[in-house]
């Protein structure tokens, strides 16, 4: 055996290691399982609650469309697991799903047309504005602004996009926030925590 053959199968310590292939995602799939579920697998369709095209009905369910893909693959993930964001439908329904599962239809809702909103409370509107656009300097409370961008879009990975979302959803999860109940973002507990009943409604309004 010549030293060519005798050392062709040695691998040396600084050779880079291959780089493993990324999942395809796979938004059309994605689609059928938004709209259609999977009976084989028990997976129901999330139309069903959330919304032809991720616009559900109503506060008590998130709209979905336009929003980030990553954020809403760490969602599930979250719901999956039980502990960060306990929710007894979402959890068995997150638990059925793969990671492709979960990549393939957030591919799908990120790319439909996000619902429009409007504020309801003229009252609090102005309050509602300011807190999201400046904070409240005396309760160390951030500008909402500052992570979800001025126009409410977010940072795509990183902050959910809130613009055109149900003020009673927004309402709700800050209370969960506040309560502990919801417990994936220490930064979101920290600031819904120094909020009244009041500053949470009217920024949620806006």
């Amino acid at each position: 055996m010549t030293l060519g053959l005798a050392m062709a199968g040695v691998t040396y310590a600084n050779e880079p290691a291959a780089t493993p292939a990324k999942p395809v995602v796979d938004a059309a799939k994605g689609e059928a399982l938004y709209n259609n579920g999977d009976s084989k697998r028990g997976i129901a369709a999330c139309m069903g609650c959330h919304g032809a095209n991720g616009v559900s009905g109503g506060g008590a369910y998130p709209k979905l469309a336009g929003q980030h893909a990553a954020y809403i693959v760490k969602q599930l993930k979250d719901y999956k697991g039980g502990k960060e964001r306990p929710n007894a439908v979402m959890s068995a329904f997150a638990g059925l799903l793969s990671d492709e599962d979960m990549q393939n239809i957030a591919a799908y809702v990120e790319k439909q047309t996000p619902g429009l909103g409007t504020a309801k409370n003229k009252a609090s509107i102005e309050l509602g504005q300011k807190i999201y656009r400046g904070g409240i300097a005396s309760k160390q409370v951030a500008a909402c602004a500052g992570c979800h961008s001025p126009n409410g879009v977010g940072i795509p990975a990183q902050y959910p996009r809130l613009s055109g979302q149900w003020a009673e959803y927004t309402e709700a999860q800050l209370v969960a926030y506040r309560q502990g109940d919801r417990k994936n973002s220490a930064q979101m507990a920290g600031i819904a925590s120094r909020m009244s009943d009041a500053e949470i409604k009217a920024v949620a309004d806006y």
